[in-house]
């Protein structure tokens, strides 16, 4: 993934207003899974013109255009990702709400031994595990 999530947007056809590269920058620097409200806090830092309502809108967009994705862990909150992020699974601490992200080759190469086995070519796969911490004694 080389272009950045401005440069889908426009080569979709997306009208890209200030507010909304503005939105578009956060979501791209986004380290973690932001919801709305995280959102609407770090684009109004940048830009205090923008509304909770612009960045509700602005998310719709970006999503149902397949430019960033919904993800839901049990918590009540819609987060969001960059669509277009290298492969990963979720791993969700259920005390802290902290999602670690990994990669794991032995899950992924089981995961199409499961798919052969069935009669299936796997074409994709979203992967969440739920968890608390062991705690050491």
């Amino acid at each position: 993934m080389t272009d950045t999530i401005e440069d889908r947007c426009e080569a979709k056809g997306l009208r890209m207003t200030d507010q909304r590269r503005v939105i578009a920058q956060v979501l791209e620097s986004s380290a973690d899974h932001p919801d709305v409200e995280e959102l609407y806090a770090r684009a109004s830092g940048r830009d205090p013109r923008i509304s909770i309502a612009t960045v509700y809108r602005t998310v719709k967009l970006f999503e149902e255009s397949g430019i960033i994705e919904r993800l839901e862990f049990g918590d009540g909150r819609a987060r969001y990702e960059d669509a277009e992020r290298d492969h990963h699974d979720h791993l969700i601490d259920m005390n802290s709400g902290e999602v670690i992200e990994f990669v794991d080759p032995e899950i992924e190469a089981l995961q199409e031994k499961i798919a052969e086995k069935l009669g299936y070519r796997l074409k994709g796969h979203k992967l969440e595990l739920y968890g608390v911490p062991i705690r050491k004694r």
